[in-house]
């Protein structure tokens, strides 16, 4: 008799369990690692969060920065403006006072008082404060400078006295031009109002146009008299409100 063939049975391949199970362990300790961490430092965790959510997004962070920093330019607008008033106060009664004493003094024609944009302007005609073609103060108009002086010494703003004359020339042993003529008169006045004033050096400038600054018309003796001048100017450190920004 023949024998029967035995059919042996095939194995099944088990190779994927393998991967398998090391996918397995693998999210395991990944889902330990994420429960860790979840229990470290909530607190410093979720400020961490926030400045990431800041720096990454427009959130409720930048909002509050913005708004932060709009109250902040207000604020300054409002000291700006409050300067501004204070200021534009203090060169008004300056003002007013420069104007009382000058009608004391018999001068009103020929000193004038401005409050402008730039600042407060003191124009002194020649006559008054030098002889014809010098440039020495005159000591009858030294109370006057004095006053002054006394009135703009308490001002925190920077002065420029500035030399003016007309336009005939002049060339002699002391001054080669008028360019010279008005330098010099606005520096004798600057010295004065410094030395005896009591006008801080450090706040005082000078400039000197000659007869390149005409206010007048220098065709007339009226008009060249007035260009001889020496204008004492207080300029602003706060710019002055115009029309537009006081509605």
């Amino acid at each position: 008799m023949k024998k029967k063939k035995v059919h042996h049975e095939e194995h099944v391949d088990e190779s994927w369990l393998i991967p398998y199970a090391d996918m397995l362990t693998l999210l395991l300790a990944l889902f330990i690692v994420m429960f860790a961490m979840s229990q470290v430092d909530k607190e410093k965790l979720q400020k961490t969060s926030e400045q990431f959510s800041v720096i990454f997004s427009s959130g409720s962070g930048m909002l509050q920065s913005s708004g932060n920093a709009t109250i902040a330019t207000e604020q300054a607008g409002t000291s700006d403006s409050n300067n501004t008033a204070t200021e534009e106060q203090n060169m008004t009664e300056t003002k007013e006072k420069i104007e009382e004493e000058i009608g004391k003094q018999g001068y009103s024609d020929k000193v004038k008082v401005d409050l402008n944009e730039g600042g407060l302007e003191v124009s002194i005609q020649d006559v008054i404060l030098f002889n014809s073609g010098d440039s020495d103060v005159l000591k009858e108009v030294s109370p006057l400078l004095l006053k002054i002086s006394s009135m703009l010494v308490n001002l925190d703003n920077d002065i420029k006295i500035v030399g003016h004359t007309d336009n005939m020339p002049i060339n002699n042993e002391k001054f080669r031009s008028n360019w010279d003529l008005s330098a010099i008169r606005a520096i004798n006045v600057m010295n004065f109002m410094v030395g005896s004033g009591g006008i801080k050096q450090e706040k005082v400038s000078i400039q000197a146009y000659g007869d390149q600054k005409p206010k007048f018309n220098n065709s007339t003796e009226d008009g060249r008299a007035k260009n001889r001048r020496v204008e004492i100017f207080v300029g602003r450190k706060y710019p002055a409100k115009t029309e537009a920004t006081k509605k």
